[in-house]
């Protein structure tokens, strides 16, 4: 496995993210309109660089960059993040027009990009999408429904997975990019835990043509498996990023209540308690930046690297944030305080992008799978997925 470790640019790098989402973007996250895209945040994000940051890094930077924004501004982290999500089909599997009209708007913070591959009946199990892509004389007509999607409906485009293919499991499904404003693409946005602009997408014959296809026909699922792969890891920094913030603030709070004569830091109960919290901590962050380190180095296992760092690193800063609120006592539980925005942000990616299911699953393919390769003495092919060029 690749062996990694943070150089010190890197270190000042990531605390001078912090700051800036402390400082800068933190004002314009509360200034948003809840459940709404905050779009002069994500033109704050063009103007600091990080959008154009996000496309022209490796999987470990960008770990290191939705951890640092996570611990600083969650709300500036996700804002990115999805950007990040709805727009690498086209850096991977996009025409030129579609880079050339849609990726210089990105970067600077002007579109608003959106992943729409979930369904009522197709998350978990992402093969069986049923969004229906008849064809049409000038190429398709989608009709059906998204549901649990990110920036919808207030979006500028989607990244679409529909069926084109009836009855052909993962091998019928092409990916397209489908601009808000045509004919037949309605939405309504969904009140969820956390604030977040989610909604679903109704499909009432949306005209596509082949210059809407991302990469080729029936090899769709292919473009959004290979962008889950890269963002997976990412994820999990998500989910360190917010742990570290929750042990930061868990370590001031102990230090100075004090409880029973003394700091409660000095009772073993409590000094127990933080240390298990920095243990998950530190073994979630290692798990990212091993997966996204192998990502970029283009090693064989990518998926199940991937899979473990998610699905460890999102159950650790459950439990990190679970046990911060718990030593902060009912101060935690007021509106507004940091560990309450926590704890509600922290319960969503142990769901989305595969719940923890799913990649207890994965891992334990690419087991069996790395089992039967040693005993028959077969090698598996190595990734491809993360040497597209830089845009």
């Amino acid at each position: 496995m690749t062996a990694f470790s943070l150089d010190p640019a890197q270190t000042a790098w990531c605390e001078e993210l912090r700051a800036l989402a402390e400082q800068e973007l933190r004002p314009l996250a509360e200034k948003g309109e809840p459940g709404h895209v905050n779009r002069p945040l994500i033109a704050a994000l063009g103007e600091l660089g990080l959008l154009d940051r996000l496309f022209s890094s490796g999987a470990l930077d960008l770990c290191l960059l939705r951890e640092s924004l996570a611990r600083g501004c969650t709300e500036a982290e996700t804002a990115l993040a999805l950007q990040g999500l709805g727009t690498y089909p086209l850096v991977q599997a996009g025409t030129p027009a579609h880079r050339v009209r849609w990726l210089p708007e990105v970067r600077a913070g002007r579109a608003v990009a959106a992943f729409a591959l979930s369904e009522p009946g197709a998350g978990s199990d992402a093969a069986a999408l049923a969004l229906a892509a008849e064809r049409a004389p000038d190429g398709w007509r989608l009709t059906g429904e998204k549901r649990w999607i990110s920036n919808a409906p207030e979006a500028d485009f989607y990244t679409v997975f529909a069926r084109t293919t009836p009855g052909a499991g993962a091998r019928g499904v092409t990916a397209f990019l489908v601009p808000a404003d045509r004919p037949g693409l309605t939405g309504t946005a969904l009140d969820m835990l956390s604030p977040h602009p989610i909604g679903a997408l109704a499909f009432d014959g949306v005209p596509v043509t082949p210059d809407d296809v991302l990469g080729e026909p029936d090899r769709g699922f292919g473009v959004a498996m290979n962008t889950l792969n890269l963002f997976r890891p990412s994820v999990g920094a998500f989910a360190v990023g917010m742990a570290r913030a929750a042990l930061d603030a868990t370590l001031a709070h102990t230090a100075q209540r004090t409880a029973f004569g003394g700091p409660l830091k000095e009772l073993q109960a409590v000094s127990h308690q933080v240390a298990e919290m920095a243990t998950r901590t530190e073994a979630a962050r290692l798990l990212v930046y091993a997966a996204a380190a192998a990502y970029d180095a283009g090693e064989p296992g990518v998926p199940g690297r991937a899979a473990m760092a998610k699905l460890y690193a999102t159950e650790a800063a459950q439990y990190v944030v679970d046990a911060a609120v718990q030593l902060h006592g009912a101060r935690a539980l007021r509106r507004g305080h940091l560990l309450e925005h926590l704890y509600r942000e922290v319960r969503a990616p142990r769901i989305y992008e595969g719940a923890s299911e799913v990649q207890r699953t994965i891992v334990a393919k690419e087991l069996y799978a790395a089992a039967t390769e040693t005993a028959t003495g077969t090698a598996r092919p190595t990734p491809t997925v993360n040497q597209e060029p830089a845009v």
